[in-house]
């Protein structure tokens, strides 16, 4: 199973809409000035949307800090990338570079969560309120991110019925039908590997546009329904090698 890496972001099918007013660019004369025409966001490459999501995070925790601008050095340190990759990911955006002035940290905030599809708010559901699904239940960081939990379902009676996180816990044999009445976007999927693709399926036909899956298995839907699979066993080898070959 893959891990939540760049090459695995699917990009929500939203356009770039332009600003009219510039960002301020970042140290130097490297900054691109971008053609009025920016690129879709379905152009983008997803390495690229990988990193967008990494800056969104840190732009987001130095807005709540109080912090206004920062510049292309800054950024790239707090995700470990190159200045020259933030510029260009942001020239990508539309952004203007203007020599000696920090990025706005809320304009880039602004146009981001335009690409990732944070710009707009999405109704989200978690299926398997296990261990791992009670923690995301309880994560409070969604929601700030335009990510709303609404519901919750799971098959073992003592759970059903309590809210966790303020999110009631449904009966997955009433699953369909609470789907058609919330109409959620997005679903995040935490059961045993052995129901995944079943549950995956009757998510896809309850009108559900894209799946995280959590569990132990590569899901593959066909059509118009995104998955990204999150592998943290996987994860945490790719941890461990790196440990062991540091040089």
């Amino acid at each position: 199973m893959s891990a939540p890496s760049n090459d695995d972001k699917h990009l929500p099918p939203a356009s770039l809409r332009p600003h009219d007013a510039p960002l301020a660019g970042s140290e130097s004369n490297a900054e691109e000035n971008l053609s009025p025409d920016a690129p879709s966001a379905s152009k983008l490459s997803r390495p690229t949307v990988g990193r967008l999501s990494l800056y969104y995070r840190e732009l987001n925790r130095l807005h709540t800090s109080g912090k206004t601008h920062l510049n292309s050095t800054q950024l790239g340190s707090l995700v470990d990338v190159s200045p020259a990759v933030v510029r260009r990911d942001l020239s990508m955006l539309g952004t203007i570079g203007q020599r000696g002035i920090g990025y706005s940290i809320t304009k880039v905030i602004e146009k981001i969560g335009l690409v990732m599809g944070s710009g707009v708010h999405w109704q989200v559901v978690l299926i398997g309120v296990g261990s791992l699904g009670n923690a995301l239940l309880r994560y409070r960081g969604f929601e700030q991110l335009g990510f709303r939990l609404v519901a919750a379902f799971d098959q073992d009676p003592t759970k059903v019925g309590t809210a966790i996180g303020g999110v009631i816990v449904h009966d997955t044999e009433l699953m369909a039908a609470r789907l058609a009445e919330l109409q959620p976007e997005l679903a995040i999927l935490a059961v045993p590997a052995d129901q995944a693709a079943t549950v995956a399926a009757t998510l896809k036909s309850c009108g559900i546009s894209g799946i995280l899956n959590f569990a132990p298995t590569t899901l593959r839907l066909p059509g118009s329904c995104a998955v990204v699979n999150v592998d943290l066993a996987s994860e945490l080898q790719r941890l461990a090698f790196s440990v062991q070959h540091r040089s």
